[in-house]
């Protein structure tokens, strides 16, 4: 990381530097919250989690050559340490601080579904040009994302950083840490509606991005979402759309896409080929991860490109060279078998677009889904929805477990009854059924929330 002297760090948390102060000018390697991952010159930020309390760690840190802990309590060790009221606040002002002092663009992108799709095509389009960082994993809260910007260095030109929200306010304090120059919007759907209630309350939760972007900031939104084409203004400038084809939604408020795809044909498992239109310009681009989902995700990296100056050849390269990630529409061929492996998470209109995927299949599809969470009042009929997609798009089999799963399957017997059924209450038993009933030539979608812990469903088949 670029050098921080421990005086600064005091400063930028609102800090008192305690302890042995002849070291305050010297500068920190690194910034970690797991005392495991501590090496020599590392400062230590104490963080009381659910399962263990940081502070706990504090000599032990010492002992493997930190540097310096930030701790919410004095210590009598004489070690250099700073004292700060939230150990929590103290790891985003130092994350905020640390990213305002790079020479770095950064892209900040949420949305409803394909948060980690669009970071990966848009990372792809601009490590063309760019040097670039990105978030990995799941690193996109209030946690996740300082951690991630500890990690960029002053050779990195563009951070692409994914954010992600479950309740109002949280966009705020994400923001403010990253201070995005072009801002993107994937879309508003149904997802986290126990805390923000509707699709409205997520658009509002979501737009509060808004109010921390740098001066000057682009923002990009998906033209085709019927709330985010409502929005005219952002800074006094008028956002950037794409989406499908010219034409807007009936909500919309913008004259014309920037942005748009026609021409699109589905190669099934194999991708998607389309032209990109960018103003004036088109191209013949092969998107080589299936679901037409992906072609949002395309068009969302090939307006961040050309905002950041990427010609036409380096943004068609990126999105040809683009993967994706373990649980994230990932294919794995395994014993003559196809295994869609999306089952990082899931809400309704992720789990249509994953069927979608496995609908274009060849040999027999096999829907291997469980419950979705976080879905307020409406989830049984939102699992029902579900089920019903499933049924009209002719998957030949469903195995599902889980408490709400039960309405997938209701659905799924009620409006395509030739589909055979499996349904259990545990997703072990679901297991035991599931892996002697597979065969060679089978498409499999293994799908849901992250709570269900499905990435061991994938394992199991791929181990079996």
């Amino acid at each position: 990381m670029k050098d921080m002297t421990l005086d600064a760090m005091a400063k930028a948390c609102h800090g008192q530097l305690c302890g042995a102060n002849t070291m305050q000018y010297l500068n920190a390697r690194g910034i970690v919250i797991d005392s495991r991952m501590v090496q020599d010159d590392d400062v230590f930020v104490a963080i009381k989690g659910e399962r263990t309390d940081g502070h706990r760690y504090i000599e032990q840190v010492f002992a493997d050559g930190a540097l310096a802990v930030v701790t919410e309590q004095p210590l009598t060790i004489p070690k250099p340490y700073i004292l700060v009221k939230s150990t929590r606040q103290a790891l985003k002002d130092l994350a905020a601080y640390y990213v305002s002092r790079l020479d770095v663009k950064v892209v900040g992108i949420s949305g409803s579904v394909g948060k980690t799709s669009t970071k990966e095509m848009i990372a792809s389009v601009l490590s063309q040009k760019y040097q670039v960082h990105k978030t990995e994993g799941n690193y996109n809260n209030e946690i996740g994302l300082p951690l991630t910007i500890f990690k960029l260095q002053e050779s990195h030109q563009v951070a692409v950083l994914e954010m992600g929200i479950s309740d109002f306010g949280e966009m705020h304090r994400l923001a403010a840490i990253a201070r995005p120059n072009i801002a993107v919007l994937t879309n508003i759907g149904l997802s986290h509606l126990k805390t923000l209630g509707s699709r409205e309350g997520i658009l509002k939760a979501k737009t509060e991005m808004f109010e921390h972007l740098q001066d000057g900031a682009c923002v990009v939104l998906n033209g085709d979402d019927d709330l985010l084409c409502g929005i005219t203004q952002v800074q006094e400038k008028p956002p950037v759309f794409y989406g499908i084809g010219k034409s807007r939604p009936q909500t919309a408020r913008y004259d014309s896409k920037q942005v748009y795809a026609d021409d699109i044909e589905n190669l099934g498992l194999q991708g998607i080929r389309l032209t990109i239109h960018l103003a004036d310009d088109a191209m013949q681009v092969r998107i080589p991860i299936p679901g037409e989902h992906n072609v949002y995700n395309a068009l969302a990296a090939a307006a961040v490109g050309r905002q950041l100056g990427l010609t036409n050849a380096e943004i068609k390269a990126g999105i040809e060279n683009a993967r994706t990630i373990d649980g994230r529409t990932n294919l794995i061929e395994t014993r003559n078998m196809t295994v869609i492996d999306d089952c990082y998470n899931a809400n309704p209109l992720s789990m249509k677009a994953s069927i979608d995927v496995l609908a274009t299949a060849l040999g027999r599809t096999v829907a291997v889904l469980g419950d979705m969470g976080d879905l307020g009042q409406d989830e049984r009929s939102l699992h029902y929805e579900v089920g019903r997609h499933l049924a009209q798009k002719g998957i030949d089999i469903l195995f599902c477990a889980g408490t709400l799963s039960h309405e997938t399957a209701r659905a799924v017997r009620e409006h395509n009854p030739s589909c055979a059924v499996y349904e259990f209450e545990a997703r072990d038993d679901m297991l035991k059924e599931l892996l002697p009933f597979l065969q060679e030539g089978d498409s499999v979608l293994v799908k849901a929330s992250h709570f269900m812990k499905y990435a061991e469903v994938v394992e199991a088949i791929i181990t079996m």
